[in-house]
């Protein structure tokens, strides 16, 4: 029986999905977050490599009564950083996962969510999670966007950004009145995350955190949001910031259904009403969890069984 693998790669962790010939999802899971960026660098690399085997694994440990006779006719591998077709990375999961590298498919991840969300041209998708960027595909297929630029320049809304302005606020602060910062419910709640409440822990974290781990730090954020009117100033923002993202495709492209995704999207209901707010009553709006990796998995089918036609 035929079946194809789904990879959704993002900064923060890496879900995938596995699909037989019907579609229906017979195993999926969870592994670390990584970057197609990360091709940029032997340790990047060997990051990767160690991704490709922990997802193995737990596809060995949910279908070991089916293996060694199951294999992977098809997969497709939506990752964040990914820009254009890289034949090295398409080499390393095709050895990864013993596929044929003409069987594997790449694109980057923001692809895969909007088609777990619209079909081509239907919609506008908004996606908060490590970063933030809004993606509409036309009726063409044309892949359009806003954002997503990174953190060094905007992602605004995204967790990331939260983190941030977390710590720009923390540490205004503490310029104004020292020790205030440490005393206060969000400086409390990040600053125990960081690891120190003196300047040279919030530099060694910001110095050596991977993406993930930044975006990690907003639900500190979130935790303490209830109680710390700056930070629920931070999430009222990111809900402006991510609602000018759609605004940006609307009016590029003209009136259609928006749908925001993504866990930084959750992190407080205060993201939520903003958004709303900022676009008004007269945008269809949705605010849902996102499936990628079947997205994925199931457009790794469909090339498969087109393939052999």
């Amino acid at each position: 029986m035929m079946h194809a693998l789904g990879i959704d790669a993002g900064g923060s962790r890496t879900r995938w999905a596995l699909v037989d010939a019907s579609a229906n999802v017979v195993a999926e899971g969870a592994a670390s977050g990584c970057s197609a960026l990360q091709m940029h660098s032997l340790e990047g690399q060997q990051g990767l490599r160690a991704v490709w085997s922990q997802i193995a694994a737990q596809l060995s440990a949910q279908l070991s009564a089916q293996l060694p006779a199951l294999s992977i006719d098809s997969l497709h591998a939506g990752l964040t950083g990914f820009g254009a077709d890289d034949g090295a990375l398409r080499d390393m999961l095709a050895q990864a996962f013993s596929v044929t590298p003409s069987a594997v498919h790449l694109s980057n991840d923001l692809e895969i969510a909007y088609r777990a969300a619209f079909a081509p041209g239907e919609g506008y998708l908004v996606y908060a999670g490590s970063g933030s960027i809004a993606a509409f595909i036309d009726a063409e297929g044309a892949f359009h966007r806003a954002g997503g630029r990174g953190h060094l320049l905007d992602d605004a809304g995204s967790a990331v950004w939260i983190t941030c302005q977390a710590l720009r606020a923390i540490w205004r602060m503490e310029d104004v009145a020292p020790g205030s910062a440490r005393h206060s419910p969000m400086g409390q709640a990040v600053l125990a995350r960081v690891g120190g409440s003196d300047w040279a822990a919030s530099r060694q974290f910001m110095q050596t955190a991977g993406r993930g781990e930044l975006g990690m730090l907003a639900l500190a954020v979130a935790e303490s949001a209830d109680s710390d009117p700056r930070a629920q100033q931070i999430f009222q923002q990111a809900g402006i910031e991510l609602a000018r993202l759609a605004q940006v495709l609307i009016t590029r492209f003209g009136d259609r259904p928006v749908i925001l995704t993504g866990r930084a999207a959750t992190l407080h209901a205060l993201i939520e009403v903003h958004f709303r707010a900022s676009l008004g009553d007269q945008v269809s709006l949705a605010i849902r969890e996102n499936q990628a990796h079947h997205a994925a998995a199931r457009w790794a089918l469909q090339k498969a069984t087109t393939r052999s036609i």
